[in-house]
């Protein structure tokens, strides 16, 4: 199973920079060898150039949401095959912020992954708990309960094609981190239920974590044997921070 390094940028850097950035990414890969997958999830107005710039290098580029639908009448809304012709790899769906800025519910997430392997874009799907919710005891019952909707009806060829990520909300742009047992306990639970889903592939399937993945920490979670890599945050916006990241792969 090959690791996976996902940079999440959210809504951060216009395309100049981001042209920049990854020219500078491509030159700090030249100096360490990996074999991890490599992403780089941007905005929608930087994924062309994204693509150029990365088009003869491992690094692949991802869409931050997706839209359900085909095609129509549905303003402001970008399609799977949108993104493809953008030469995009990878759509994030269902993270944490589409969940609770925009409601979006399990259902859309749902329909977001199957419109997303329909043209053959692998989807990230996001799962994870609020702080109230761990403090609750309620983590796992939240964590399982958005998954197996999420999921439902999905299939594939290939186990590469679905990633699951492990984002716990309260360690988002907080600073704070699941310590490396934590997130491999969740990691660990949520396989174990893919394993009911997805019997034949769960040893393939790649579990990310998503919380506050930085230098400092990324070995430590890496090595855990349920986490299969990390959808990285604000560590992804800095070139040194993700290289060590990816060092540490």
């Amino acid at each position: 199973m090959q690791t996976l390094i996902a940079g999440n940028w959210k809504m951060n850097t216009l395309a100049g920079e981001a042209e920049g950035w990854a020219t500078r990414f491509k030159e700090a890969l030249h100096q360490q060898a990996t074999e991890a997958e490599l992403l780089i999830c941007a905005p929608f107005t930087h994924l062309l150039a994204l693509s150029t710039v990365f088009s003869d290098s491992p690094v692949k580029v991802g869409a931050q949401d997706v839209s359900a639908h085909e095609a129509g009448a549905y303003t402001g809304e970008v399609s799977a095959a949108m993104l493809k012709d953008a030469g995009v790899a990878y759509v994030i769906v269902g993270h944490s912020e589409r969940r609770a800025y925009h409601h979006e519910d399990d259902a859309l997430v749902n329909a977001k992954a199957s419109a997303a392997l329909a043209q053959g874009l692998r989807p990230i799907i996001c799962v994870g708990e609020s702080e109230a919710e761990r403090d609750a005891g309620r983590a796992l019952e939240v964590v399982l309960g958005q998954l197996q909707a999420s999921l439902k009806g999905l299939s594939f060829d290939d186990p590469a094609d679905l990633v699951v990520a492990y984002e716990p909300v309260w360690a988002i742009g907080t600073g704070k981190t699941a310590t490396a047992e934590d997130a491999q306990e969740m990691c660990a639970a949520i396989r174990e239920a893919l394993r009911r889903t997805y019997a034949d592939a769960v040893n393939e399937l790649r579990v990310l974590y998503g919380g506050s993945m930085k230098p400092g920490n990324a070995a430590e979670l890496l090595a855990k044997p349920d986490i299969n890599g990390g959808l990285i945050g604000g560590a992804s916006l800095k070139v040194d921070d993700l290289s060590a990241i990816v060092g540490a792969a």
